[in-house]
């Protein structure tokens, strides 16, 4: 079966359009993005048509390049304080002169729409609520959509940053699986992923994981996003295994289009955390 993160996608935005219908007003983010990258633009391009598509506000401010960080941290401080702003992110990577770290940090907790704050994070990592990376609320939704029962399973992700394969392994556990993380330096990784009953991959190599290291009964779970050829492609060999496996999503159409959409649910929770509605 080829899971359809298109569908998925727009199933949550049914869910977000008519959340907030009840309330004087609708939620609303601010992206900041310094100079010109067409891949930056291309994203926000996608993010700001997954808002509008459910009547959310969206603000783009573009900055120059040259703006110095103090500048940069004074206007996201700004948005901090604007009680009209419920979340917001800034577009990575930035330029060299600007501390990714410093401008993760200012980002208040509760606007932090990435949820890649430490205080989200440390959230995360106790169990509590906050704000989750969305890569990894997506490939979690994914499961939930599908009906897919995480407790008990044997889950497998390959890859171990803190934007997806850490968090994920987090989350997974909190959904009662039995996770191992593995990546690109596992010695005898085939010995993993041929006996888990899911196997998420995350590694940043195009074809990384191929038919043979996985069994027909796999769920396969593709977060890689690569350019081959002018193609985008998978860390997944997906033409071998898309007849053989149980489950697998594509590239692209499985998990982007869902990270995409729970970036709603996100923006939502920060909403309801200031705005009072009827319901």
């Amino acid at each position: 079966m080829i899971i359809d993160g298109k569908a998925i996608a727009e199933r949550i935005k049914g869910k977000a359009k008519n959340c907030c219908s009840d309330c004087y007003r609708k939620p609303n983010a601010v992206a900041f993005i310094l100079g010109e990258n067409p891949s930056s633009e291309a994203y926000l391009r996608m993010i700001e048509r997954t808002l509008k598509s459910v009547d959310f506000g969206y603000t783009l401010i573009r900055l120059p390049e040259t703006i110095s960080e103090e500048e940069l941290l004074q206007k996201i401080v700004e948005k901090n304080l604007d009680t009209e702003v419920d979340g917001i992110l800034v577009q990575m990577p930035l330029p060299e002169h600007i501390s990714e770290e410093r401008v993760i940090m200012t980002i208040a907790p509760e606007k932090d729409l990435d949820g890649f704050h430490p205080i989200n994070a440390g959230r995360l990592f106790k169990g509590e609520k906050g704000t989750r990376p969305c890569t990894p609320l997506a490939v979690i939704t994914i499961f939930k959509e599908l009906d897919i029962d995480l407790e008990g399973k044997y889950i497998v992700v390959i890859g171990r940053s803190n934007i997806v394969g850490k968090p994920l392994a987090v989350m997974l556990m909190q959904n009662n699986a039995t996770v191992t993380i593995c990546h690109s330096k596992t010695v005898d990784l085939e010995e993993h992923t041929r006996k888990a009953d899911i196997i998420i991959v995350a590694v940043g190599i195009p074809n990384f994981l191929t038919r043979d290291m996985v069994t027909e009964k796999s769920i396969v779970i593709d977060v890689g996003i690569n350019e081959v050829d002018g193609k985008i492609v998978g860390d997944v060999d997906y033409d071998s295994m898309k007849d053989y496996v149980h489950m697998i999503t594509p590239v692209p159409g499985g998990v982007g289009p869902v990270t995409n959409a729970v970036l709603l649910l996100n923006l939502i929770e920060h909403f309801r955390g200031v705005v009072r509605c009827i319901s």
